[in-house]
C-alpha cells in the first residue's frame, strides 16, 4: 500500500498532465504484479467492491471519534476519506513486522466479502496503516479516488511507460479483467497484443471542438442536428449485443429492449434518446424525440420494469457505422460511411433505430437561421462533420465541430450554498438559486457550481459567510438579496421538483449585484420556455 499512497499523494498535488503521466508510468514499470493491475483498475474506474460503502466507512469512525467532530472535520475537509484517515486513531500496538498489507491483498480479502463482514476487516486493515495508507485504502474500497486522473490518462501514461499505442490500448481494453496479467504481458514484450474477436468490446469515440467564431464551408462540411440525449455506442458480436456510454460503461441492462432489437452483426454510433407523446410512439425523421429530462428517468438504473420501459421508450437516433460485420469502416471517409450506414439502418426495427438527417442549407448563412430557429426540445444544437474525415478516436482539430444553440438566461436568487469538493473543499462554491411564484415565494430552481472565475469565487464565499442566516449540516442559507444570472441549455417541465421545472447544465453567467432581488424572474417565465 506505501507505493500506491505515495503515487495518490503526488498525484493529488500535480496539476501538469505531463507529470501525471510521468509519476502513472513510473508507477507501473517498478511496481509487481498483480498490484499495478488492481491499480490501473482503480484509476479507470473498473474496480468494484460492493462490500464496502461511503455508510460502512461513517459507521467505523463514528465508534472512534466524535460524532460532532468528525461532521465539523468533514465539513472543512470535503472529502469523508481524507477526514476519516486523519481522525482514525493510531493503533500504537501495531508490530514492525505486521503482515504487509499489498494492494493485491487488499482487493482479495475485500473483493470476498459480505457487508456484514466487511467493517470489521475493513477496520483491522485501517489500524495496520498510516494516515496516507488509509487515505489510499478508503479511496481503493470506496471507489472514488478523484486525484484528476481520468481512464484515458492512466491508459496514456500505461502506453508511453512500454512504448505501445494508447488506441490500441483501447481497442482490447473491454475485453480484458483486472488486474490485466495479458496486457502487461503484451506491454513488457512476453506476450502478444490480447484478442478481442468474437467480444462486443468498446472502441473510443470520435469527439468535436467546439465551433467558435470560424465559419466552415458547406461543400466540405455535412451538417447535422446535435440530439440531447447520451451519446451510445451499440456492439453486436458473436451473438451478443453491447450498449456503451460515452465513458466506456456498459449501460445495456438499463435499456434491455434496445440490446434485444439489435441483432445485425457490426458497431454504429448514435444517440440514446426516449420518444415522445407528440410521435404518439411512432419514430419521424428528425423529429419523435422527447427532452433529457425524459431521458434522465432511466438512466442509472441497473433494472428497469416493463412499466418504465413503457413509459419512457427509448431509441437510437444513428449517425455513424464503425464496424459493418467484420468490416472495419473507421478508415473510409465520413461520406462513404454514411453512405453504408443509410442501408445499414434501413434493415433495422424502426421502432428502435433511425437515421440522424443531414440538414440541407445552401450555405452558412442559411445554416446558421436553421440553427437560431431550433427549439426542439431535443436538439442541442448542430455537428458539422468534414465530408473526407475518417472516424478517429479523440478531438481532431478540424474534422468534426459541435456548434450550440445559444444558452437561455434567467435572473435567479440565491437561496443556498455549499462547500465544494477537491481543492473548493475551503469554499462555498455550489450555489442553489430560485425564482419568485405569483405569491411572493422563492421556490429552487437549478443548482450551478461553474460558470465563474477564481476572483468571483472568493467574493462569493464572502457574501455566504457573511449573509449566513441558517445552516442544515454542511448547508448554509443566506439571505435572499444576491441576484445570480444563471445560463442554462434547456428548460423542462418537472414533476419531481416543487418549482415544476429543471434546468439542463445550469451556470453562474454574472453576478447581478446591480440588480434588486425582488426584480428576479418569476417562474411564470420559466415555464414559458419549458420544451
Amino acid at each position: 500500500m506505501r507505493a500506491f499512497a505515495d503515487l495518490l499523494d503526488r498525484l493529488i498535488y500535480t496539476r501538469s498532465r505531463n507529470a501525471k503521466l510521468a509519476l502513472i508510468g513510473q508507477y507501473l514499470r517498478e511496481t509487481p504484479d498483480p498490484d499495478r493491475g488492481w491499480a490501473l483498475a482503480a484509476l479507470t474506474g473498473d474496480l468494484d467492491l460492493p462490500a464496502v460503502k461511503s455508510g460502512t466507512v461513517r459507521a467505523l469512525i463514528a465508534e472512534r471519534t466524535d460524532p460532532v467532530l468528525f461532521a465539523m472535520s468533514r465539513d472543512f475537509v470535503g472529502d469523508t476519506a481524507e477526514t476519516v484517515a486523519l481522525l482514525w486513531p493510531e493503533n500504537p500496538a501495531r508490530a514492525a513486522d505486521a503482515e504487509v498489507l499489498t494492494v493485491a491483498r487488499v482487493i482479495e480479502q475485500l473483493g470476498s466479502l459480505s457487508r456484514a463482514d466487511a467493517p470489521a476487516i475493513l477496520a483491522d486493515m485501517l489500524d495496520q496503516l498510516d494516515s496516507d495508507e488509509r487515505y489510499a485504502l478508503l479511496k481503493l474500497a470506496t471507489g472514488g479516488l478523484r486525484v484528476g486522473v481520468s481512464a484515458r490518462l492512466a491508459k496514456t501514461a500505461l502506453a508511453q511507460a512500454f512504448g505501445i499505442d494508447v488506441e490500441a490500448v483501447e481497442e482490447v481494453w473491454h475485453g480484458l479483467d483486472a488486474p490485466y496479467d495479458s496486457l502487461f504481458a503484451w506491454a513488457e514484450g512476453r506476450g502478444t497484443q490480447p484478442s478481442t474477436t468474437d467480444i462486443p468490446v468498446f472502441r473510443s469515440f470520435m469527439l468535436a471542438h467546439p465551433l467558435e467564431e470560424t465559419q466552415v464551408d458547406l461543400a466540405d462540411y455535412a451538417a447535422e442536428w446535435k440530439w440531447d440525449g447520451i451519446r451510445v455506442q451499440i456492439v453486436h458480436v458473436a451473438g451478443e449485443t453491447r450498449l456503451y456510454s460515452r465513458a466506456g460503461d456498459d449501460i445495456t441492462g438499463s435499456f434491455p429492449e434496445v440490446a434485444a432489437a439489435y441483432r445485425t452483426p457490426g458497431v454504429l454510433d448514435g444517440e440514446l434518446l426516449v420518444k415522445g407523446e407528440a410521435q404518439g410512439g411512432t419514430l419521424d425523421e428528425g423529429g419523435g424525440a422527447a427532452s433529457f429530462n425524459a431521458l434522465q428517468q432511466r438512466l442509472g438504473r441497473k433494472t428497469v420494469s416493463a412499466k418504465m420501459q413503457a413509459e419512457y421508450p427509448a431509441f437510437v437516433r444513428l449517425y455513424d457505422i464503425l464496424f459493418d460485420g467484420p468490416e472495419d469502416l473507421r478508415e473510409l471517409p465520413w461520406h462513404a460511411r454514411r453512405a453504408r450506414l443509410e442501408p445499414f439502418v434501413a434493415a433495422l426495427d424502426p421502432d428502435r433505430f433511425d437515421l440522424s438527417r443531414v440538414i440541407e442549407a445552401a450555405d452558412f448563412a442559411a445554416l446558421t437561421t436553421i440553427r437560431d430557429g431550433a427549439r426542439d426540445s431535443a436538439i442541442e444544437g448542430v455537428m458539422l462533420k468534414r465530408r473526407d474525415s475518417p472516424y478517429v478516436t479523440g478531438r481532431r482539430v478540424g474534422l468534426w465541430y459541435k456548434w450550440k444553440r445559444d444558452p437561455l438566461v434567467a435572473d435567479c436568487v440565491m437561496m443556498y450554498a455549499q462547500r465544494g469538493s477537491g481543492k473548493r473543499s475551503s469554499f462555498y462554491s455550489d450555489y442553489t438559486f430560485g425564482c419568485w411564484t405569483p405569491d411572493g415565494q422563492l421556490l429552487p430552481v437549478g443548482k450551478a457550481y461553474s460558470g465563474f472565475t477564481d476572483e468571483e469565487l472568493k467574493w462569493l464565499d464572502r457574501f455566504v459567510r457573511n449573509n449566513t442566516v441558517a445552516r442544515f449540516g454542511p448547508v448554509r442559507e443566506v439571505e435572499k438579496t444576491l441576484v445570480l444570472e444563471v445560463a442554462f441549455d434547456s428548460i423542462h417541465a418537472s414533476k419531481r421538483h416543487k418549482s415544476g421545472v429543471a434546468m439542463r447544465f445550469p451556470r453562474i453567467a454574472r453576478i447581478r449585484k446591480d440588480k434588486p432581488a425582488g426584480e428576479a424572474d418569476h417562474i411564470e417565465a420559466l415555464l414559458r420556455l419549458a420544451t
